[in-house]
């Protein structure tokens, strides 16, 4: 029966329809609602293509969609960073950025390719790596500051490897002779890989490197480990002092790696991510492939991530303006 009462009803929900049904087409599918990209801007097989791959296949599992890792390697990885100048702000595409693309990379150029701060969303800091300063064994310097004295009293004579011109590793050292106004010289390499037989050999005096690849060589006593980059002691060189309880105040040079996503990214999209990497970075699987590359997990928030690199940016760029370094 074509009841009265339920002919109002029925004209009441299609009134309701007609006004919310624009606004539901509007707002959209929640977020996520189809595959998410994650842009590496490095080439498949190091570190921070490594760690992408743990992140994305967590993240996809917590996020119910899948999350692809896109490389996109050069230039140091500014090609695949710019990549985001580009990209809607939807939170569909994001970047794995490390402490090359967004503190170092952009004040190698005299025309920077891109402003970390204005032209990115922060999401979160990911994992640190400290790095070790290496001595080759036959030196005499058993301490950072026995290094110190050393390299005053043969200025110009040291010099020190490294995995290439504006890498993390160079600038560690200039970070070093800024800070201590020690004269060493720079000698870069195709990779770290390819110092240590100069170093074995005594042709090369100092390397920065990370401790997961100079471990094997520090046990087998080929050479010494002086002091960590980081601000506290690297879990896997315990005996290891940092660099500043070692006597030189202000020194930090460790290798972090974090997620950003275009600038105007929504806040809310930020933040989901953010929250999800923090639980992921926790879960015992993922931990143990963190302590494999000697990671620590760090996973902050987009505003301690934002402020962060503004601070990382700070200090390397005064780093290279004072080496005077230039991308090749």
């Amino acid at each position: 029966m074509n009841h009265p009462t339920s002919r109002y009803f029925a004209a009441a929900l299609l009134c309701v329809a007609a006004i919310n049904g624009p606004q539901a087409e509007a707002a959209g599918p929640a977020y996520p609602a189809r595959p998410i990209r994650m842009v590496v801007p490095f080439p498949p097989g190091g570190a921070t293509d490594l760690l992408a791959r743990v992140l994305a296949q967590r993240l996809g599992e917590s996020l119910g969609q899948q999350v692809v890792v896109d490389n996109r390697p050069g230039a140091g990885g500014t090609l695949g960073s710019r990549l985001m100048l580009d990209a809607q702000p939807d939170g569909y595409t994001i970047l794995m950025g490390t402490t090359s693309t967004h503190a170092i990379g952009p004040h190698l150029y005299a025309k920077p390719p891109y402003d970390p701060a204005r032209d990115f969303a922060a999401i979160t800091l990911v994992s640190s790596t400290p790095t070790v300063l290496l001595i080759g064994a036959a030196l005499p310097p058993t301490s950072v500051k026995e290094l110190i004295a050393y390299a005053k009293s043969k200025p110009g004579v040291l010099n020190y490897g490294s995995s290439g011109i504006g890498t993390q590793f160079h600038l560690s050292g200039e970070l070093l002779k800024l800070l201590t106004g020690i004269n060493i010289v720079h000698i870069p390499y195709k990779g770290t890989a390819l110092v240590y037989p100069d170093m074995f050999s005594g042709q090369i005096a100092l390397l920065f490197d990370t401790p997961s690849v100079a471990l094997p060589f520090i046990k087998a006593g080929r050479v010494r480990a002086l002091g960590v980059t980081s601000a506290q002691r690297a879990a896997v060189l315990p005996e290891v002092p940092t660099i500043v309880e070692a006597g030189v105040p202000g020194y930090n040079a460790e290798l972090w790696f974090c997620l950003v996503g275009p600038a105007k990214l929504p806040a809310e999209i930020a933040a989901r991510i953010a929250a999800d990497t923090a639980k992921i970075v926790k879960l015992p699987d993922v931990k143990e492939r963190l302590d494999q590359q000697g990671m620590e997990a760090v996973a902050n928030s987009p505003a301690q991530l934002q402020k962060f690199i503004a601070a990382q940016n700070e200090q390397w760029s005064k780093v290279v303006r004072n080496a005077g370094v230039k991308a090749e």
